[in-house]
């Protein structure tokens, strides 16, 4: 079996505890739960450490993509092994993140994985560690500001070479996947979300959607999955974006 859900943000022991995911204890190894980016792997503290061992601990085999709050410089330190036809970092034993532009057989079914986002929450800028504002906007919750290599990693969006990678991955797949797993959605279901929004609430569209539109257009699949927007709705195409929900693949919500 495999379940999918949207952003967790490192808060594994609720999104999973028996009450939301009844079905969790009766899984096994071979069965999967995947996250649609903002995993949580963050920074490596002992409150980190140990609710990754909790998840290790399920029954299950969690997989993910990461987000536009992934802690890159730690992702890069791990060592890139191959799983399933794609590549990937292992967190733990049974915690696999899913690299990008990766086409993966899982249960006789072929994924195609993408994660990353822009991250919409820097109004007021990028800040360096030594910036002085730091001190000054930290608790002023009108701020809208990120840390480098704290709180934000410019790796959250794609290189070229990563979205030449899943381009012709789909390619010796003839651009025929079971299904599309992403962080952010494309920018024709981005610009449908926009409709209602507040104009702040409006997200703009960037290279990745951009470039996630032009693989919906040139690839055949039968569902594509995604989180980063804390809704959960279905849309056009077969997309379904996905935040506290977590349902089956062909399946119905948990």
């Amino acid at each position: 079996m495999i379940f999918i859900t949207g952003d967790t943000h490192g808060d594994w022991k609720n999104r999973f505890k028996p009450e939301c995911f009844p079905i969790g204890q009766s899984l096994n190894r071979s069965d999967y739960v995947i996250v649609c980016g903002d995993f949580g792997y963050w920074h490596d503290t002992d409150i980190e450490r140990n609710n990754l061992d909790w998840l290790e601990s399920q029954p299950w085999t969690t997989l993910f993509v990461d987000g536009n709050h992934s802690n890159f410089d730690r992702l890069k330190k791990l060592l890139v092994e191959e799983w399933n036809g794609g590549k990937i970092h292992k967190i733990r034993p049974h915690i696999i993140h899913l690299m990008r532009g990766q086409v993966f057989t899982i249960d006789g079914k072929t994924f195609f994985t993408f994660g990353g986002a822009q991250s919409h929450d820097i109004r007021d800028g990028i800040l360096e560690t030594d910036d002085p504002r730091i001190a000054e906007w930290q608790y002023d919750y009108c701020k809208m500001f990120r840390i480098n290599h704290i709180s934000w990693w410019q790796e959250e969006l794609p290189s070229q070479k990563e979205m030449d990678e899943g381009i012709e991955n789909l390619v010796k797949y003839c651009n025929k996947v079971d299904y599309i797993i992403t962080h952010c959605p494309p920018t024709k279901t981005l610009d449908v979300m926009n409709m209602s929004r507040g104009f702040f609430d409006k997200l703009k569209s960037d290279r990745l959607t951009n470039y996630l539109q032009e693989i919906q257009q040139d690839v055949q699949y039968s569902n594509w999955y995604c989180g980063h927007m804390h809704e959960n709705n279905r849309y056009k195409d077969n997309i379904t974006v996905l935040y506290h929900n977590i349902i089956e693949i062909g399946g119905d919500a948990q």
